[in-house]
């Protein structure tokens, strides 16, 4: 005769019909989608960091290149670094669209002024629609670096509006003796 011990684990499934399936994130794809804070992080992030590398590998070509050559660098390389930024932000705002159960030609509102801030508002549909799963759930670090970003946008506009104001003062400053 076979006794079972109390301290056994359950023997019966725990999750079973219950658990959701979740899509995986793609950003290099035009399939798929995506939710909203994954939307705002990467449209917001991957310029970021484009401009980023974009402007070391300018100070690394300043330092070893000869004048002339630095302009049409310059033009190449900005040129081919806001077409990526273009169209990764295109494949992204297709999955967005496909997140509200949207064909992804909704898109070309990308093309005007201040119209793309309604994919940052609709929330997604729930569960899975017609373009696939619904997206995994945000963490708490895609939260962290949400705010962070938006805070070096504020932060960025503060800088540009302050320096110039204080190089005037400076300037005032000096003029008149001080």
């Amino acid at each position: 005769m076979e006794t079972t011990s109390p301290y056994n684990p359950p023997q019966t499934e725990l999750l079973g019909d219950q658990e959701e399936a979740y899509g995986t994130i793609k950003v290099l794809s035009a399939s798929g989608r995506i939710g909203r804070l994954r939307y705002i992080t990467y449209t917001i992030g991957i310029p970021f960091l484009v401009l980023l590398v974009m402007g070391l590998l300018m100070a690394v070509a300043g330092m070893a290149l000869a004048e002339e050559q630095i302009g049409i660098l310059t033009i190449v390389l900005f040129g081919l670094g806001y077409l990526a930024m273009f169209v990764i932000n295109i494949m992204l705002t297709i999955q967005r669209c496909h997140d509200f159960d949207v064909t992804g030609w909704l898109s070309l509102i990308l093309l005007i002024p201040l119209a793309p801030l309604v994919f940052w508002f609709i929330p997604g549909t729930e569960g899975a629609n017609r373009f696939g799963p619904q997206p995994p759930p945000n963490k708490g670090v895609l939260l962290i670096v949400i705010v962070l970003l938006l805070l070096l946008i504020v932060v960025s506009i503060m800088a540009a509006i302050a320096i110039p104001a204080y190089q005037e003062y400076m300037a005032r400053a000096a003029a008149a003796g001080m």
